[in-house]
């Protein structure tokens, strides 16, 4: 009888060790708090978000006006015509651009329910958008199963003729995309807003909204597609007890069938963000216009934003509104050298087609990621060195005994790196031309090869290996 209670008790150890799964949360914060993350998102790095809802049919903002960050969703749209604006906003006369294109475009009766006919989804190739996903070196993907304007592409119950199934492409764009991501080996994932901001019941009784539609609405999503991260958003209209937000991932952590694997952020109550759930999330380098993403390197945390200036797709964005290859790939090096993950947004046309400029983006990324990803997948910060001094043009993440350091400009004399305790051979990532180099009192010196465009092994950016890093 000691033996096996002996063996029991180091089994529950070790698999505690391994995931932390085997114990049963609470639904507090205290007890919630206690879930690791499950490494595969601290290793994974690199993440697609996908915006995609009704709002890609009129598929617009104000993109090349000076109204901040916020003001340019065009996912916004429907609340940006009836007078409302994002929390974190501070200008007060965008509605109006809003107002006066919708007049001008559709005219004063049109409503915004009556765009849903017209997101028919003709041109969506899910097993292509995978392709896309995985050829851009990204381990997983979110999908907005529903944003604030309550459309849900799924035949969600809750959102009975406001759905992907009901109306508009008529299929579970859910179910379609989460096979063909899950065949590529992807993860997968589904962004949710919690709120909704035109739904009679939300405004009338917000406590019986939740108990009645949102929380049977999200258990719905996550029993039927078993997504692996869990983005809620839009509760900063209440803390996060009316949410039943510790509810609800007692339920997650415990009895679904992605207990294990699910990883969820922190937007579940406006008590929450940087404080409770779990990886923390930034928007545009902000956190509710606040923080950089420098400042959160202690926590698993991950920055989204876009390709361009908007999430949803926006028709009237041009060139400059986008990221170059070389900013993206810079930004996802800078996010990582920080400990956290970046997920990029691409925002689809309503007939399914994902733009060929951010087709472009994102296979540029894999081509450097390919040569150079095991600088990236599977990395920590290396202590001491997260933080980086602005317009620095060096950075490092650690795997095991090895450091990389990634420089995001060529540099062609020697540089010092100092802070070591032991260097062993130096190569450059993707080339066989020999790296000279030498290590003596905490400093290690590197000499570059000579590089021409016949042996330049990336572009945007070089990494040197250190092997026997201490």
């Amino acid at each position: 009888m000691n033996f096996l209670r002996k063996y029991v008790l180091s089994l529950c150890l070790v698999t505690i060790a391994f995931g932390g799964f085997a114990q049963q949360y609470e639904a507090n914060w205290q007890s919630l708090d206690k879930r690791p993350i499950p490494t595969w998102f601290t290793d994974a790095k690199f993440g697609i978000f996908v915006h995609w809802g009704v709002y890609s049919v009129p598929a617009w903002a104000p993109a090349n006006e000076d109204i901040g960050v916020y003001a340019k969703y065009a996912e916004w749209y429907w609340m940006r015509i009836n007078g409302g604006k994002d929390p974190n906003e501070q200008k007060t006369d965008v509605n109006k651009l809003f107002v006066d294109y919708h007049n001008k475009k559709y005219g004063k009766d049109f409503k915004y329910q009556d765009f849903a006919s017209d997101f028919k989804a003709k041109e969506f190739e899910p097993n292509q958008w995978a392709d896309v996903f995985k050829d851009a070196g990204a381990k997983y993907v979110i999908l907005t199963s529903k944003h604030h304007e309550g459309f849900t592409l799924w035949p969600s119950t809750q959102s009975w003729n406001w759905n992907s199934v009901d109306v508009g492409p008529h299929r579970d764009i859910c179910g379609e995309l989460t096979t063909a991501v899950k065949a590529k080996g992807l993860h997968m994932g589904m962004y949710y807003s919690l709120y909704e901001w035109f739904n009679p019941l939300y405004h009338s009784d917000s406590t019986k909204y939740v108990a009645e539609h949102m929380i049977p609405q999200l258990k719905d999503l996550v029993t039927r597609y078993e997504p692996e991260i869990i983005y809620p958003d839009g509760e900063w209209d209440h803390y996060s007890k009316l949410w039943q937000s510790e509810n609800f991932l007692a339920w997650l952590y415990n009895d679904s069938k992605v207990k294990n694997t699910v990883v969820v952020n922190d937007r579940w109550g406006k008590d929450t963000r940087t404080k409770h759930g779990g990886y923390y999330s930034s928007e545009y380098g902000m956190v509710e216009g606040g923080a950089t993403v420098g400042d959160m390197a202690a926590h698993p945390w991950e920055e989204i934003r876009g390709v361009g200036t908007s999430f949803g797709y926006n028709h009237v964005e041009n060139l400059n509104n986008y990221s170059s290859s070389k900013e993206l790939i810079h930004l996802l090096i800078n996010v990582v050298a920080h400990g956290g993950n970046l997920c990029l947004n691409v925002g689809p046309t309503a007939d399914g087609r994902i733009p060929v400029i951010m087709q472009q983006r994102l296979h540029d990324i894999g081509t450097w990621l390919k040569t150079n990803g095991d600088a990236i997948y599977g990395t920590k910060l290396w202590a001491g060195r997260g933080k980086t001094a602005e317009g620095q043009k060096r950075f490092y993440t650690v795997k095991n005994n090895t450091l990389n350091i990634i420089n995001t400009e060529w540099v062609d004399k020697k540089f010092t790196v100092t802070g070591l305790k032991k260097a062993g051979k130096v190569t450059l990532v993707g080339s066989n031309v020999e790296v000279k180099s030498s290590f003596a009192g905490g400093k290690l010196t590197i000499t570059p090869p000579a590089i021409n465009p016949a042996n330049n092994p990336s572009n945007y950016a070089w990494v040197y290996k250190v092997e026997g890093f201490e």
